[in-house]
Parts: C-alpha cells; sequence; structure tokens
C-alpha cells in the first residue's frame, strides 16, 4: 500500500498539463478521473486542444473547473511537433514550480502518484525531471526478453557495419527519454535555462531532457512496477482513439480491450 498521502487543500506548487486531440472517450474517462481526485483543491488542470473540432472539444468546453486553450493549427503539423507546441504554451502561462505531463490515455487510480513523485524532487533539488522510460508495464520476464533482443540486434547490427556489409543503423538497447505519458518536470528550473519542450523536431522533451542532463541536473526514472501501482496507460492510445492504427492493428484491438474494461468499471461505480 502507498503510504504517502496528498492533503486535502495540496500546495499550489504543480500544474498538470493534457493535450486533447480528437479522443472525446479516453479525454472524457482521463478529466473526470482527475477531477474525482483532485477536484475542489487548487491544482490547476490545464487542456490544450489542438484543433480537433469534433465532440471531444466540444465536451472539454463545458468544463468550467480546467483552464482550456484551443490551439488553431492553419497547417498541418506533425503530431509530436503540435504536441510539443501544445506544452509550451502552457509552460509560458503558468506560475507553479512543477508541471505533470500527462496524456489523454492515462488513468489515473490512486492520487497518491502525485505527492509520491513531489517528495522526490523536494528530496533533492538537482532533480529537474521524474517519470518513466517504459510505456507499459511488460513484468520481469517480458522486459529481460525485450532488453536482450535489442541488445544482441545492436551488436548484430554494429558487427555487420564494422565489416562493411549493408545494415540498418544500430539503434539504442537500452530506454534513457521519460515518456511523457505521467512525467513531472521542475519548470522553474527549466525556464531558469531557457529552455523548453520543443526544441527541435525530436520528440517533445528528449532534447530538453539531454540538456538539462548536460547542466548536471538529475533525470530521476521510476520502474514500470512503481508507477503502474497508481495508474493505467494505453501505449500509443492517443493515436489508436484518433484512427492512426488500422483496425485489426495490435494496438488498436489493445485500446478497444482497456476503454470496455474502463466503460465496464465506470458502469458500476
Amino acid at each position: 500500500m502507498n503510504s504517502t498521502s496528498l492533503p486535502t487543500e495540496p500546495p499550489n506548487n504543480f500544474s498538470i498539463v493534457i493535450v486533447n486531440y480528437k479522443t472525446p472517450e479516453i479525454t472524457k474517462i482521463c478529466l473526470e478521473l482527475l477531477h474525482q481526485h483532485l477536484g475542489g483543491t487548487n491544482v490547476p488542470i490545464w487542456v490544450v486542444d489542438n484543433y480537433s473540432a469534433d465532440e471531444s472539444t466540444q465536451y472539454l468546453r463545458t468544463l468550467d473547473w480546467i483552464n482550456l486553450i484551443e490551439r488553431s493549427v492553419p497547417e498541418p503539423e506533425p503530431g509530436h511537433i503540435a504536441h510539443g507546441k501544445a506544452l509550451d504554451l502552457v509552460l509560458e502561462r503558468i506560475d507553479t514550480d512543477y508541471l505533470f505531463l500527462m496524456h489523454t490515455d492515462t488513468f489515473i487510480f490512486d492520487k497518491n502518484v502525485f505527492p509520491m513523485m513531489l517528495n522526490k524532487c523536494d528530496k533533492n533539488k538537482e532533480v529537474v525531471a521524474i517519470g518513466c522510460v517504459e510505456q507499459i508495464n511488460r513484468g520481469t520476464v517480458r522486459t529481460a526478453w525485450r532488453f536482450s533482443s535489442r541488445l544482441l540486434k545492436h551488436h548484430y547490427r554494429r558487427l555487420k557495419t564494422s565489416m562493411g556489409l549493408q545494415s540498418r543503423e544500430p539503434k539504442p538497447y537500452r530506454e534513457i527519454y521519460l515518456k511523457s505519458f505521467c512525467t513531472l518536470w521542475n519548470c522553474k528550473l527549466v525556464k531558469q535555462h531557457g529552455m523548453h519542450f520543443s526544441m527541435d523536431d525530436r520528440v517533445p522533451g528528449y532534447t530538453l531532457q539531454d540538456r538539462m542532463s548536460e547542466l548536471g541536473y538529475v533525470i530521476e526514472t521510476l520502474s514500470p512496477r512503481k508507477i503502474f501501482s497508481y495508474l493505467d496507460h494505453i501505449q500509443s492510445g492517443t493515436v489508436a482513439a484518433a484512427g492512426g492504427y488500422g483496425k485489426s492493428h495490435r494496438r488498436t484491438k489493445m485500446y478497444n480491450n482497456i476503454l470496455k474494461r474502463l466503460n465496464k468499471v465506470d458502469s458500476k461505480t
């Protein structure tokens, strides 16, 4: 059982940001869970709608307890670029020291995830970000197999390259970048150094993590087992919800199965 508890009136030192793009069902579940846990507190919840122009936008307009930014996108943008620009809009506006990044396919079931992560920053002022490098909890066996297979593939490709044989570029076998489905950033430090989330064409936060690490700040990682004891996350759920995969794709099936389970739970409460 998690021993850390969130006070009835938590200190106003963190905000939450969620970026919405055409995910009406999971956006509603995500926000309803947040309101259930944090309603009546002074935690600012920011939602940026990336020009969804659908029922999810209409739903967000009905919520008087969120800070809604409707972002107009005159020209098509790659999804990760649009997401990064949305995060930066909130970064500019908040005056809290910390910012929790969440996805619409992140479902918080234990509010103690917030103080748990905040307490790690309080204990070490050099910590600039806390999160998990994995998007799902694969368990010990699957994690070991995934690491081993990626390690072998990495060195096999390096060997082929060294022998002058044609090969794909070796990919890193170890995940090092925090995934933004639930990541805490020390915005005070980020702003102090004039940085932001979307700094180039990479995934938002990756270059920021590199730059802050180069300055000597600490990036703290949580194990999947730890963070997923507080929440659920649908891997690439936002892409699946927006129709980014085919109907038979495994991630679309995963999304539909989890959505059915969540709706069943919701109907019983």
